[in-house]
């Protein structure tokens, strides 16, 4: 029996190792979504700085249009005096002309606005590129890291997966059925020791019965408690702490 255990923990052993790298696999996938995710949130925001900027000197464009149609107007205006002879007409196109002209002051407070906004978002724009861009590389850096990282990995499980059926066959058929139906419910810590006289599983105190049987190493001993596999080595202490 004691041959037996020995198989079971190689055997455990060994899928330990599987699902640790089965695991460490598994995340490989999140971690470059989320690397992924936190350039492309990076590049999104220079575009919209980029978009705020544009829509800025549209905007600035537009008032610039505005005050020379305004001047356009003075023009007009000024030049239909020059050819008018009625007072009224003369006063009306003065008051024309004043409007114009306060249009124009109130339209070139609107665009030295604009331009502010336009300097700060400019700004906002060179933050926002370097910070895309040094985000970019680091993902990318990280990115070949997990690419690397993935190969070790496929190689690692792939020499770990080569000879584990030749391990379980190894194992009595019985105690292999008992091992698998254990780890399916238990998880990968299904063969313990016993030690201050409890389960190494369940960490229940074990009846003295069983002690001895553990001792004895003649037959599977499973713990009462919680039917985990038990087993001892000369190293460990049956004696119950107080």
């Amino acid at each position: 029996m004691v041959e037996t255990i020995e198989k079971l923990l190689i055997l455990q052993d060994r899928d330990r190792k599987i699902r640790r790298v089965k695991g460490e696999l598994g995340h490989l996938e999140p971690e470059r979504q989320a690397l992924k995710a936190k350039a492309a949130v990076a590049q999104t925001e220079l575009e919209n700085a980029k978009n705020r900027v544009k829509h800025i000197e549209s905007g600035r464009k537009d008032l610039e249009l505005e005050i020379e149609t305004k001047k356009q107007l003075i023009t007009k205006y000024a030049n239909q005096q020059l050819l008018t002879r009625k007072n009224e007409e003369y006063r009306a196109l003065t008051h024309e002309i004043d409007t114009c002209k306060a249009a124009i002051f109130k339209t070139e407070d609107q665009e030295i606005a604009l331009m502010e906004q336009a300097e700060a978002g400019q700004k906002e724009v060179t933050r926002a590129t370097q910070t895309a861009a040094g985000l970019k590389k680091m993902a990318e850096e990280q990115l070949a890291q997990l690419d690397t990282r993935e190969q070790h990995l496929r190689k690692e499980l792939s020499e770990l997966e080569t000879n584990r059926e030749a391990l379980a066959a190894a194992v009595d058929e019985k105690a292999r059925a008992r091992y698998e139906r254990l780890v399916h419910n238990k998880g990968e810590n299904v063969i313990v020791g016993v030690q201050h006289g409890v389960c190494g599983g369940c960490h229940m105190r074990l009846p003295p019965q069983l002690l001895v049987m553990c001792q004895a190493k003649k037959e599977l001993v499973t713990c009462s408690n919680c039917g985990r596999v038990l087993y001892y080595t000369g190293d460990m202490d049956l004696a119950v702490a107080d």
